[in-house]
């Protein structure tokens, strides 16, 4: 076989995949995106605007206490072996570099797998997380998994925006844009400031 003739059936060959691909997104258009990591644990009973039930971790900025709490909160329920955790702290972080003075931000580890996905989740898996992806914002380990039992929504991360009177104002399982939680953030900062 000459090398004009392999050419020419490789060409062809690229192109009948390259159709073929196209063909098939065109036929799929709408394939979901995940957007979450499942978690094995049944969704929390949370209600949107509801009571927010309270909760107390150690986190890297010490004790944090959702009662002593004198401004709205931003919880996040992450995993650190999540991918969507891990680039949802690029957000968080923006959100926190705005809102950091007028909203009390914690998030809390919520799985009992280890980042590498063999071992349990421990103090030093949080600790590794933090090194790795950079959070700006206070993370804290929770080793009883008590905070996820009160507000994991079926996947990793939820976000959960309780307002200064302790009332869920929004709750999200999965990435959530930027747009969309400083759009939810603005609501309960102002919220705040009218009521006060």
């Amino acid at each position: 076989m000459s090398r004009r003739l392999v050419a020419v059936l490789s060409l062809a060959l690229i192109a009948a995949a390259a159709l073929a691909a196209v063909l098939w997104t065109r036929s799929h258009p709408y394939a979901p995106v995940n957007t979450a990591s499942r978690a094995s644990a049944t969704p929390a009973p949370l209600v949107v605007g509801g009571r927010a039930p309270d909760f107390s971790v150690a986190s890297t900025a010490g004790l944090f206490e959702l009662n002593d709490q004198t401004k709205p909160v931003f919880l996040e329920v992450f995993a650190t072996w999540c991918p969507h955790c891990q680039r949802e702290t690029a957000v968080l972080n923006a959100l926190y570099r705005q809102f950091g003075s007028r909203v009390a931000f914690i998030a809390v580890s919520g799985s009992d797998v280890g980042m590498d996905h063999a071992s349990p989740e421990s103090q030093l898996d949080v600790l590794n997380f933090q090194t790795k992806f950079g959070p700006l914002y206070p993370i804290a380990y929770d080793g009883q998994l008590k905070v996820a039992s009160l507000y994991l929504q079926g996947g990793y991360p939820t976000i959960v925006i309780i307002d200064k009177g302790k009332r869920v104002r929004y709750a999200s399982s999965g990435e959530v844009g930027v747009a969309e939680l400083r759009a939810q953030l603005e609501k309960v900062t102002n919220a705040a400031t009218a009521g006060s």
